[in-house]
């Protein structure tokens, strides 16, 4: 299990983040995001498509989950409030950085 304590950035771990349970942790470290400073560069959405690629059984509340340990939102306001940006910011992406991934 990842460690709460803080990097030598002085930031913390993945596990300090609310909303970023074990499964999310695992999912992100499986996807190449081993940590907050590689979370922060990428963004939620880039985040999140690269953990999608990685583990297509991934759902759209990672997604709120990561904007949501971002920005210090709780997830439920980025779902309710952020949906339609993130989303249409992931449309961008997969039709013009990544790969699609294939929705269910």
């Amino acid at each position: 299990m990842p460690s709460t304590t803080p990097r030598a950035t002085g930031e913390p771990a993945l596990a300090a983040l609310p909303g970023l349970g074990p499964k999310s942790q695992a999912m992100l470290a499986a996807a190449g995001i081993p940590d907050l400073t590689t979370l922060r560069r990428l963004g939620s959405v880039a985040a999140y498509a690269r953990v999608k690629r990685s583990d297509p059984r991934a759902s759209l509340n990672l997604l709120w989950g990561l904007e949501a340990a971002l920005t210090g939102l709780p997830w439920q306001t980025v779902a309710r409030e952020h949906r339609t940006s993130l989303l249409l910011a992931l449309d961008a992406l997969e039709e013009f950085g990544a790969p699609k991934t294939p929705r269910r």
